[in-house]
């Protein structure tokens, strides 16, 4: 097999490994890499960042200082191996750790039989996922069904329908997007919209009716099931509800397969450890809640799943996106993949952890204190604007998987539509606008007013998450910004009472500067 990108496996060249800043950008697909000004396809760099305010968690986040230090103290103990044992090994024994100490920080080191497989995204764990449930499937196609993709991922769709979406695959490979990643498997992928044509959430019950009606359909007539739960969606959303998958899965578990779409990893542990419980699949990303760096991800499997799909036959192609160490040690179908290392995965996790061995430190009681403070500030600011349109966020209910009350309960993604004042009242902002004033917000603009505005916001530069596709007003499609809070921020906060009075205030300086860009927009400066 030929491969495009350094692969680390029997030799062991020290002097050869990249460095840390280098690493952190390997490894990935073509979202990964960096454009002339240092920056990936999410606006964030290898390397920390100090002057940017970041509230885009929901997309990614630049490495922290921390986090960069963490990872490349793991590149220095790397480096002082000195040829004792291969890359592939030191690449095994270092994810083995990792995987030992996410399931702790995950709350589920305990439970015997639980598993877990790392990825290099959250796109890639739902490729995975999919082939698991659907390798060696008799009868008729499995149905995988999924909410709108809006809500999850632009890949999420062709992921899970076994086919590349982009040219570049996780370990190098120049693969052909679009096409069947294995073609003895065909996959049907319908995916479910949670918003109305006008951006409205949809209401629960008539979301849970066609789900339950797909899930019903296929399963009479033979067919496997992959039901995807987005907790939590692109804006703070959760769907199908709870109560109406846990049904479905207690009626036909023999028969379907819930992977939880919890890439944002906006999760409390105890909400990890119910759903490992009741047999569900988990997806998570160290690169959105939790601040690492992008490309990072985890399957995390139920002792359920693991015992059942641990012997099926994995599809060869699956060798350009996954080695044999990212699987655990008893999945004997994985013996057919390369033993070969991924250093920059490796590194992304090691700063990853660093930001949840941080969070996971904190009270529960003061993160609730702060999410809340937070909530309240952010959401009053978009309220009393007419330039924002906050978006419809329902309460995030997990009733129906644990009764306890977490800090995961609370919103902390804030999503919220631009408009600009007209003769009759306001007009919404096109997809266009609100992308060049996404854009605007992370750079330095004092250069576009005459004079400097208050608290000199035309220099901040600040982060939030990308545009997401939220219907149309007028017969104009229209997109929403979201304000987030991290793992990171709350740490920050949380550090003292001044410091938690910061961050609230930085966020309020981002919507301010968000509102002034509009501003110039509407006056065409």
């Amino acid at each position: 097999m030929t491969i495009s990108m350094p692969r680390y496996c029997e030799r062991s060249v020290p002097e050869l490994l990249p460095t840390t800043a280098e690493l952190l950008v390997q490894g990935g697909d073509a979202r990964i890499e960096l454009d002339a000004k240092g920056l990936n396809k999410y606006g964030c760099r290898p390397t920390p960042d100090s002057g940017l305010l970041a509230f885009g968690s929901s997309t990614s986040s630049d490495v922290s200082a921390a986090g960069f230090a963490a990872a490349d103290n793991l590149r220095r103990r790397i480096l002082l191996n000195d040829g004792a044992e291969s890359q592939a090994a030191i690449y095994e024994r270092e994810l083995n750790r990792m995987r030992r100490e996410l399931s702790g920080l995950c709350g589920v080191g305990d439970m015997d039989g639980v598993e877990c497989v790392f990825a290099a995204s959250g796109t890639d764990i739902h490729l995975i996922a999919t082939q698991l449930v659907v390798a060696n499937a008799q009868g008729d196609v499995p149905l995988v069904i999924m909410v709108d993709a809006a809500e999850t991922g632009s890949g999420v769709p062709a992921a899970l329908a076994g086919r590349p979406s982009n040219s570049r695959s996780t370990l190098g490979e120049t693969v052909a997007e679009g096409a069947p990643m294995a073609d003895e498997v065909a996959v049907e992928v319908v995916a479910v919209p949670l918003r109305q044509v006008d951006g409205n959430v949809r209401a629960t019950a008539e979301v849970d009716a066609e789900v339950a009606a797909l899930v019903s359909g296929a399963v009479a007539t033979g067919r496997r099931v992959l039901l995807v739960l987005a907790d939590v969606s692109k804006t703070g959303l959760i769907a199908p509800s709870l109560s109406c998958v846990m049904a479905l899965h207690r009626r036909l578990a023999g028969d379907m397969e819930v992977l939880v779409d919890a890439c944002q990893f906006r999760l409390a542990p105890a909400t990890v450890r119910a759903y490992l419980e009741r047999g569900f699949m988990v997806a998570l990303t160290g690169s959105k809640f939790v601040s690492g760096p992008s490309f990072s991800g985890a399957l995390m499997l139920p002792a359920s799943s693991a015992r059942r799909l641990r012997w099926r036959t994995l599809p060869h192609a699956l060798a350009n996106y996954s080695c044999r160490a990212d699987w655990p040690a008893s999945w004997a179908s994985a013996d057919a993949l390369g033993y070969v290392a991924n250093p920059g995965l490796l590194l992304r996790w090691e700063a990853a952890l660093e930001e949840l061995r941080q969070f996971r430190t904190l009270p529960e009681a003061d993160i609730t204190v702060f999410l809340q403070a937070f909530s309240d500030a952010v959401h009053g600011r978009l309220m009393r604007d007419p330039l924002f349109e906050p978006l419809s966020v329902p309460p995030l209910d997990r009733r129906a998987l644990h009764e306890a009350a977490h800090w995961d309960r609370l919103q902390t993604i804030f999503p919220f539509l631009l408009y600009r004042p007209t003769a009759d009242g306001r007009e919404a902002l096109s997809t266009q606008e609100t992308r060049e004033i996404y854009r605007l917000l992370q750079a330095d603009v004092s250069g576009m007013f005459e004079a400097a505005a208050p608290d000199d916001l035309p220099g901040l530069r600040c982060q939030l998450g990308q545009p997401v596709s939220c219907g149309y007003r007028d017969g104009v499609p229209v997109t929403a910004l979201r304000l987030c809070v991290s793992a990171r921020l709350v740490v920050e906060a949380i550090q003292g009472r001044e410091q938690a009075a910061q961050v609230i205030s930085q966020a309020l300086a981002a919507l301010d500067k968000t509102a002034m860009l509009v501003a110039a927009v509407r006056g065409g400066r």
